[in-house]
């Protein structure tokens, strides 16, 4: 007989794990995580990843509700109309195969959910962008369970927001940065059609680009490396203790598109990480650790913005990709042989990969096929101080640096851990009892103390030939395979001299173990259930108020000097504030000067919120909404579902929907209308066909951004002050406001840099957006508003564009040859027509 001890553990956190195939599945469950988060082949934002199939889904949640494992599924991607009934039939599988939570980033989306399955969690997804209190408490009024929060927020203002909420808090740990805010980045959609929103990121952060002055200087030269939007990894394996103590509820790892033997080192790391300082007897995490976590990938390490604002010490910008680990320098190369000598500063061994690199950023990379000590001898293995030499192809430098990209022994071990013949099994109690005349019966009782119970239909007889003995039962009872299950400890209770077929042992053993497969499924499903809040979980109304007075043609700026310009030259609304591209903080009075102006030449005027607002901006957020109570905006535009949380609680005014809150299907319509939005901007992102559409189903007045320089992303990280302007050290000496600065990408094109008042970077298209042959059509096909983006024109240029636009939006349908012919000419060259003829992947 064999004994086990038991044992239960009170997960203070949870440790969420990636799994974009199956094998990492696997790898993340055998290798300590609590939850695993994945997606199917629809609606994830991975969408290169394997994902999987709905029968592998329906397996792989049976599979982790089995060993106690959560599985949580990504639908974080903006739905398309057509897409809406597959959406609802998939949900409603989701549910059904028992799928803990489902994450959105489309609020369409999160109502279609509750309406179809309303007791299936809801997360909402970091692409939501919720990086406030606000929109912590919004998400919370609308029944979701957990908010996955922006990955830009200090432990400070996480310690804050896991104080004040009622719902679960979810925050990265490990894994690849985006530069730009999640959720709010178009510049692979409009450079080239491969949209992150919709899960098809083509990474532009990752290609080279030079900061460039006005005149197309040049203005770092050596001093920084080709790649200035490439954020290195995260890595917070020794601020895990401050992250659980801030209250952080899910530690979440990145990285679906990663391989298995990552998944299962990363999670080996932060799970010893997360149990030693639950219990202080169990060993911390020690240089080894750290190791493997820089040797399995590393684009060199950040803790973000966790401790401080890092400035260019967040960037990868030497080099974009794994860098592995160093193991010393080229101390020899024989050009005529290929062979290459190094002093190790670390192992090496037969099967690493190795990349040498130069001065000048090139780099030759080698399989380590064979390895030879000083004297010419073949080694499979050399250890740190060794001097060893292996064959390269490529031309080679002394002093070049070595870095080992792939340790097969790391890697081999990692693969072990989840392999199938590796992984772990649940130890059973079993009890058997048998009596002449009556069933054998067997009992089993796992590690969470489930029990089952099954009999045999044979009644045991008294034994002519062959009686039961212990060693029969023990052999069978034992036999379960491919089962999830041991036999930890086994206890006999057999009469003497009876007679059971060995086929009713086997029949019996299958009966009680698929009963506590179903029974330890059904308790888990049942104890996360009934961990959720006790709430009404419907969605909350509200009623809009009146939508203003219509505006056709409406100009965004961010000055009165400008929002004159716009009037003067024919608008019929002006949005003023929000982000000023100039850095400065507008004023109450400013706003005041705004809304007087716009009152007595008669035109609508809205006011602008900024898209991100940081707790420690919440006062001046909260001044300026209050002074729009005595000379109220005819709209507020807001760009998140926590401003217009917060907005709401502080006046009573007109909600307009701007393009950050994606309205992309008619669902995030009834969405807004139902919460009290009053108007919705479209997500640029739709094409004219869409567009129409829209215009023709949308239960809110709608506009679409027509004219300007849109901004592709928006960012904490800002290149100008993080390489000119010193920020690392703590105040930015803002050479932005002495100098206009662009981003040259690698064909030549510059992007705008603006900087706005909270010094986040604004990455302009370096195509200016032009929809003006289009804007009759629009305006017929049931759009209320065409907007032009002005911030960042100049006087002259916003007069003449809204001049132009004034003047198409009086002209018949269809135009004359001439009347198009004149407007390509007024829109000037350098322009795009965004998504308007082709749309997005």
């Amino acid at each position: 007989m064999r004994t086990t001890y038991f044992w239960s553990v009170t997960h203070l956190v949870e440790l969420l794990a990636p799994a974009g195939s199956k094998e990492s599945f696997f790898a993340a469950v055998e290798n300590g995580a609590n939850a695993v988060y994945l997606a199917g082949k629809m609606f994830g934002a991975r969408a290169y990843a394997s994902n999987f199939d709905n029968d592998t889904l329906a397996e792989l949640i049976r599979y982790a509700h089995l060993r106690n494992v959560s599985v949580h599924v990504a639908v974080n991607t903006i739905i398309d109309n057509d897409e809406l009934p597959k959406l609802r039939s998939y949900l409603q599988f989701l549910y059904e195969a028992g799928a803990d939570a489902v994450l959105f980033q489309d609020l369409g989306a999160a109502k279609l959910a509750r309406a179809t399955v309303p007791n299936l969690p809801l997360h909402a997804s970091t692409q939501m962008t919720v990086h406030h209190i606000s929109g912590v408490q919004a998400l919370e009024e609308l029944g979701f369970s957990r908010v996955v929060l922006s990955r830009e927020l200090s432990l400070k203002e996480i310690r804050s927001i896991c104080a004040h909420s009622r719902i679960e808090i979810e925050c990265f740990v490990h894994g690849a940065l985006c530069v730009c805010y999640s959720g709010q980045c178009l510049m692979s959609s409009m450079i080239g059609g491969r949209s992150g929103n919709r899960g098809r990121c083509a990474q532009p952060c990752r290609l080279p680009y030079t900061l460039v002055d006005r005149r197309g200087h040049d203005v770092l030269g050596d001093t920084a490396g080709d790649f200035l939007l490439s954020p290195r990894d995260l890595n917070t394996i020794d601020l895990i203790p401050q992250l659980m103590d801030a209250g952080v509820d899910s530690l979440k790892i990145e990285g679906r598109m990663k391989r298995p033997e990552y998944v299962a080192t990363i999670v080996r790391a932060y799970r010893k990480a997360i149990d030693s300082h639950i219990d202080m007897e169990k060993p911390p995490v020690d240089e080894g650790d750290r190791d493997r976590l820089a040797q399995v990938f590393n684009r060199d390490f950040t803790t973000a913005y966790l401790e401080k604002r890092p400035g260019k010490y967040m960037m990868s910008d030497r080099r974009p990709n794994n860098r592995g680990l160093r193991i010393g320098r080229v101390t020899a190369y024989a050009s005529k042989t290929g062979m290459l000598t190094v002093k190790l500063t670390r192992p090496l061994s037969v099967g690493d990969q190795v990349d040498v690199w130069g001065t000048n950023g090139e780099h030759i990379g080698a399989d380590i096929s064979s390895l030879y000590t000083s004297r010419g001898k073949s080694i499979d293995h050399a250890q740190a101080g060794a001097t060893v030499s292996f064959e390269i192809k490529g031309k080679v430098h002394m002093s070049d640096a070595v870095f080992k990209v792939y340790d097969k022994a790391l890697m081999d071990e990692a693969r072990r851990s989840y392999e199938e013949d590796a992984r772990k099994k649940i130890p059973v109690c079993a009890h058997v009892e048998a009596r002449i005349g009556k069933p054998l019966r067997l009992a089993f009782t796992d590690d969470r103390g489930n029990t089952v119970r099954a009999e045999t239909a044979y009644i045991a007889e008294p034994a002519k030939n062959r009686p039961l003995t212990e060693e029969t039962v023990e052999k069978q009872i034992n036999r379960l395979g491919a089962t999830a299950f041991t036999i930890a400890h086994l206890v006999y209770d057999i009469e003497d001299g009876l007679m059971m077929p060995v086929s009713e042992l086997n029949n019996v053993r299958r009966e009680a173990i698929a009963a506590l497969a179903q029974q330890r499924i059904v308790s888990f499903e049942r104890a996360r259930r009934g961990a959720l809040p006790k709430k009404d979980w419907h969605m909350p109304t509200g009623s809009p108020a009146p939508a203003p007075k219509p505006a056709p043609l409406m100009a965004a700026v961010d000055d009165i000097e400008t929002l004159k310009a716009a009037i003067d030259a024919g608008a019929d609304g002006i949005l003023y504030g929000g982000e000023n591209y100039d850095g400065i903080h507008l004023r109450a009075e400013d706003y005041r000067a705004a809304w007087n102006c716009a009152k007595e030449r008669g035109v609508r005027i809205d006011f602008n919120t900024p898209r991100i607002v940081r707790a420690a901006e919440e006062e001046e957020i909260v001044r300026l909404l209050e002074s729009f109570r005595t000379e109220p905006p005819d709209a507020l535009h807001v760009h998140h579902i926590g401003m217009a949380h917060l907005a709401r609680s502080y006046l009573s005014i007109p909600l307009h929907a701007d393009y950050s809150m994606i309205s992309y299907n008619t669902m995030t319509m009834e969405f807004l209308h139902s919460y009290g939005f009053s108007e919705a901007t479209l997500s640029p992102e739709l094409n004219a066909k869409q567009i129409s559409r829209m215009a023709g189903r949308s239960v809110l007045p709608l506009t679409v951004l027509a004219h300007g320089r849109l901004p592709l992303m928006i960012s904490e990280y800002c290149a100008v002050g993080s390489f000119l302007g010193g920020l690392d050290g703590g105040t930015c000496s803002h050479p932005c406001r002495r100098e206009k600065y662009f981003l040259r990408d690698r064909k030549g094109i510059d992007f705008p840099i603006e900087t706005d008042q909270f010094c986040r970077m604004h990455i302009c298209n370096a195509k200016t957006l032009s929809l003006l042959p289009y804007a009759a059509r629009l305006m017929r096909s049931g759009i209320s508003c065409i907007r032009i983006e002005g911030r960042g024109m100049t006087i002259d240029e916003l007069r003449k564009t809204v001049a132009a636009y004034k003047n198409a939006l009086r002209m018949s349908l269809p135009l004359s040859a001439e009347a198009e012919r004149m407007l390509r000419i007024q829109e000037g060259g350098n322009i795009t027509r965004g998504h308007y003829s082709r749309g997005i992947l």
